[in-house]
């Protein structure tokens, strides 16, 4: 079972929290849930595809924030 954290933040904070996790860069995935426990969207991170993906995957999460009002994310680490 890969070492998890999870962290419950308002909508408007999510994008902030998922860039400081990608930055920090021992990540393997991401899983944002609303506040029913349900995976919204997953972002399963590797070295080479983050740095061409970062853009498009930030603008997904802002708007999938804008959409919730609490939700959950959970970074598996390596």
């Amino acid at each position: 079972m890969p070492n998890q954290e999870e962290f419950k933040l308002s909508g408007d904070k999510v994008v902030e929290k998922v860039k400081e996790v990608v930055k920090e860069g021992n990540a393997r995935r991401i899983i944002i849930k609303n506040e029913a426990g349900e995976t919204f969207f997953e972002i399963p991170l590797s070295i080479g595809a983050i740095g061409v993906l970062a853009a498009p995957i930030f603008a997904a999460v802002g708007a999938l924030a804008a959409l919730v009002t609490k939700c959950t994310i959970v970074v598996e680490k390596k």
